[in-house]
């Protein structure tokens, strides 16, 4: 893959371990051709480290002319839902990718049992009627060997009854397991025998109530890898210590040797990744839902109005490392700005206003403006700015008592209103308590661009014709968590303690009626704002939209 220099010349891209380790496969004939897979477990909705798994899986295939399979590792029925499915075969299309395949580890249901009774056969597989508490006991520690199980020298014959029995169901659950038969003083806790089935009566989404007995995710992701000829499956770091067992299985089975790479997780600041918690943020009402604004779930993040051109540009820039880090949240934010910024359409919104009023205007009259949707295409689309003598504009672009440079608003004063006159101050009214509710200005009718003589000033601002003026709901969205390594936070506090007590304030805005028409299907920008997006609660005269990124660039590259 080449990418172009400044000075215009092509440079060779240095590959990631994993496209290494993909064109010498290629180069040596271990494999003629790349199938990957993302396949995750349907127990909840997936968030941006997934995404970039997406990218990375999806990604190497096209790359390599390969293809990528989609599949559900539904073997824990307990926590898994139809729900989940569905919204994660959203998210993966809603970023851009087709799967060739989609298929469920339920699929491999009975293929997994014979290949069980197949280990048991070769004296490499028990029933074990120890507890789980029992069980974990015996496997020692990471300094000390554990030891064998009592019904670890069972025959051949007993076990294949039993674990037909299981099968059957004719034990409670807890009372049995299937355990590989490997090492108990192997130093790899996950090889001292680890479980390869337990009972489970739920009802799977699936299968409904056919088996009540379920693989565990270490015998069940290898075989299904084989299954389906996977040549490159590719797992987060954590799971580097399962690889030997993945292998193990493989090996013992005499199947096709898929092959397992790990690759650094996403870790994000400001964020929790793990499932449970935010569960318990949607469960426990802390949020609005999975698909909330503020959380970093896909379906999340899309709503705050995200690209999936902006998080697959982020996967990119994140790109692929053999050591766990912690990317910056600004990062992310300056993927989806550097997006919008080419493709969104702009308006001007006012979202904390103070009433301006023009005193020269000509009571009645009403002037509309032209002006480009995307400054980006300044021959493309445009949109009118209904102009009057009563406007609304930001309080923050005005100040009695300003400091040096300030060259907004003030007595005395001057500065253009966004594609249309200069303005000057002349007079503030304030209430009892002393707060400002109306500045009262002089225009100056030689200043309309494109007639008269143009004069400079160094102030611009923007504003919004009251009466043409759309009331929106607007939600500030910022960060979710106060402190930024959430991963690292003290010992003995609770994560949800650090929970933003800001991060989302709802204000009431108002906006030029041409935002309101706005059909593009992406976040727009709020001029001198920032980008906001509109949101789902969004109903006949009440507009919502959600704050998508500042304008402002905090991200250091």
């Amino acid at each position: 893959m080449e990418e172009v220099k400044n000075n215009g010349e092509a440079a060779e891209k240095q590959l990631n371990f994993i496209e290494e380790i993909i064109e010498n496969d290629l180069a040596s004939g271990r494999c003629t051709s790349v199938l990957t897979r993302f396949p995750p477990e349907p127990n909840g909705y997936l968030h941006i480290g997934h995404a970039k798994s997406i990218c990375l899986n999806f990604g190497l295939a096209k790359k390599y002319g390969g293809k990528t399979n989609i599949r559900f590792d539904d073997t824990n029925p307990t926590k898994e839902d139809v729900e989940y499915v569905d919204s994660i075969k959203e998210d993966v299309k809603w970023l851009g990718f087709e799967w060739a395949n989609e298929f469920y580890a339920s699929d491999y249901f009975e293929q997994l049992y014979e290949w069980a009774c197949v280990l048991i056969r070769k004296g490499l597989a028990y029933v074990d009627d120890q507890t789980q508490e029992e069980i974990r006991a015996g496997r020692g520690t990471v300094s000390t060997p554990g030891v064998n199980s009592p019904y670890r020298d069972r025959s051949v014959e007993e076990n294949l009854t039993l674990f037909r029995q299981m099968r059957e169901g004719r034990f409670k659950e807890g009372e049995k397991v299937l355990r590989a038969k490997i090492d108990m003083a192997h130093p790899n806790m996950l090889l001292r025998d680890p479980l390869m089935y337990r009972i489970n009566y739920s009802h799977h989404h699936r299968t409904g109530n056919k088996w009540c007995i379920y693989p565990m995710y270490d015998f069940a992701h290898g075989q299904c890898d084989s299954i389906e000829h996977i040549t490159h499956s590719i797992c987060t770091l954590e799971f580097d210590v399962h690889r030997p067992l993945y292998d193990w299985f493989i090996e013992k089975l005499e199947i096709y040797p898929s092959h397992q790479y790990e690759f650094a997780r996403l870790n994000l600041t400001y964020t929790v990744m793990s499932k449970r918690k935010l569960l318990e943020l949607v469960k426990n009402g802390y949020v609005m839902g999975w698909d909330d604004p503020r959380m970093p779930t896909i379906c999340g993040i899309r709503r705050r109005g995200y690209t999936p051109e902006s998080i697959r540009l982020f996967a990119e820039k994140v790109g692929v490392a053999k050591r766990d880090n912690t990317i910056d949240l600004s990062l992310l934010e300056w993927c989806v700005r550097e997006d919008l910024n080419r493709r969104s359409n702009r308006y001007m919104a006012v979202l904390n206003p103070v009433k301006l009023v023009i005193t020269n205007w000509e009571k009645g009259r009403v002037e509309e403006f032209e002006a480009p949707l995307n400054p980006a295409e300044p021959d493309g689309a445009k949109r009118k700015i209904p102009f009057a003598g009563e406007l609304y504009i930001e309080r923050d672009d005005f100040m009695e008592e300003p400091p040096k440079k300030y060259f907004r608003l003030k007595p005395g004063g001057e500065v253009r209103l966004k594609y249309t006159y200069i303005v000057k101050c002349e007079e503030v009214i304030k209430d009892s308590d002393g707060n400002i509710t109306e500045i009262r200005c002089t225009y100056d009718p030689a200043s309309k661009p494109g007639a008269g003589e143009w004069r400079s000033v160094k102030g611009t601002i923007h504003w919004v014709s009251v009466a043409d003026a759309e009331k929106l709901e607007v939600r500030l969205i910022d960060k979710l968590f106060t402190e930024p390594y959430m991963d690292s936070i003290e010992e003995g506090r609770d994560y949800k303690d650090y929970l933003n007590p800001d991060s989302m304030k709802v204000v009431s805005a108002y906006a030029e009626p041409a935002l309101l028409k706005d059909e593009s299907g992406i976040a727009v920008q709020f001029e001198r704002v920032g980008y906001f997006v509109k949101d789902r609660d969004s109903v006949p005269g009440n507009p919502v939209f959600n704050k998508t990124a500042a304008l402002k660039d905090t991200f250091k590259k």
